[in-house]
């Protein structure tokens, strides 16, 4: 059987909110761990999700850079790209975690960030992120 994360790359790939909602449980648990606020239950919410996305990023891509399945749990690393309606670059990467039961994705747990080209070095991150004390 293929894995739930290749599905779900084969539905992103091809646009489609409603195959891409037929994957998930109607009682789905999305969770965003890094922006709590983003939380939410129901497939109907990701249909409603991912018609924004495929309408505003009307080029999206995405490819599934790594994957593992270990019994009812599938990650994901994933590199997301296109352009947004007015021309724009996007560019997103990161990792999911996805609960599968009765061959729908249950639970998911989304490590997804818009990618940063311009952001500052290692140094520059180092200091802003920890504010090691003056030397």
């Amino acid at each position: 059987m293929t894995a739930m994360v290749e599905r779900l790359r084969e539905a992103m790939n091809a646009r489609d909110a409603g195959r891409m909602a037929s994957l998930f449980a109607q009682d789905y648990r999305s969770d965003q761990p890094l922006h709590p606020g983003r939380r939410f239950t129901g497939s109907a919410q990701v249909l409603e999700n991912w018609s924004s996305v495929f309408a505003g990023v009307p080029d999206f891509s995405c490819e599934l850079i790594a994957s593992c399945v270990d019994e009812g749990t599938e990650w994901g690393e994933w590199s997301w790209e296109g352009h947004h309606a007015d021309g724009s670059s996007f560019a997103m990467r990161g990792v999911t975690v996805f609960v599968v039961r009765d061959d729908l994705i249950a639970e998911g747990r989304l490590y997804m960030e818009p990618v940063q080209p311009d952001a500052e070095d290692i140094a520059e991150a180092v200091r802003e992120l920890y504010r090691p004390p003056e030397e």
